[in-house]
């Protein structure tokens, strides 16, 4: 089977002020591979996943999905945004609308569908993530798992290439997380490419490909999840997974 990369990062920096969040990152995330980043608070994990599509830009580098740079305004950014979908933290979906609105406003307004279609679409997506039932409520009225399954049937109804989870179930109370993460794991093994930025080391180990361990801004080390959390290379990583597994 040939990868084909679909997100390539070279040589990419990134500074907040005198802060440099990002050093010579090099990454490829080849199609219908699961990558997730991992590290300490701090690492750049998080501004890795938002340069991806462009929620922040770089100061010097190269990023390209599916052999394209990424645009900078205008009318390439918003097809960027629609080709990269992004499930955030704090779900981010708009508390006047309902779910199913939630789910169809991207298609409607972006991709020109018609109304009926893409409230069809979004049935089946939210049927996929298991909250079908719920379509005419507003986000004020779901629990927190609940919510993040809506934003994840969002950035899938734009039928992105590739999606970023960024830490996407820090917000979660502990028994709303696996629900969250079995959606996850459903779409990986489904194949659809995702970067996700995460501290749930159960999720790294079973669908991961790939493991991408952050200190400081770089890159320390990337492998298999099994060589990673068996044989971590670096001190780096070895010091992190014995401060986090032994709990």
């Amino acid at each position: 089977m040939t990868s084909t990369p679909l997100v390539v990062l070279e040589n990419v920096n990134k500074h907040f002020g005198d802060l440099h969040v990002l050093r010579d990152i090099d990454l490829t995330v080849n199609s219908g591979e699961v990558v997730v980043v991992i590290g300490p608070s701090g690492s750049g994990k998080s501004t890795l996943c938002r340069t991806i599509n462009r929620l922040e830009t770089i100061d010097s580098g190269v990023i390209t999905l599916d052999g394209q740079p990424l645009p900078a305004e205008g009318r390439g950014l918003a097809r960027l945004r629609s080709d990269v979908g992004m499930v955030f933290q704090s779900f981010n979906l708009f508390a006047h609308k309902t779910v199913l609105q939630n789910v169809t406003l991207g298609p409607i307004k972006v991709l020109k569908q018609g109304k009926a279609a893409a409230e069809a679409r979004a049935m089946e997506l939210l049927e996929r993530v298991r909250i079908a039932n719920q379509a005419h409520k507003y986000p004020a009225q779901l629990s927190g798992g609940q919510q993040q399954r809506v934003a994840i049937a969002r950035a899938l109804a734009m039928n992105p290439k590739v999606i970023l989870f960024d830490e996407p179930t820090s917000a979660l109370d502990p028994e709303m997380v696996q629900e969250v993460l079995d959606v996850m794991t459903d779409l990986a093994s489904e194949g659809m490419t995702m970067v996700v930025v995460t501290h749930e080391m159960g999720f790294a180990r079973r669908a991961a490909n790939r493991v991408v361990f952050m200190a400081d801004g770089q890159i320390v080390e990337e492998n298999t999840p099994d060589e990673f959390f068996t044989n971590p290379r670096s001190e780096r990583a070895q010091d992190f997974l014995s401060k986090i597994l032994t709990h």
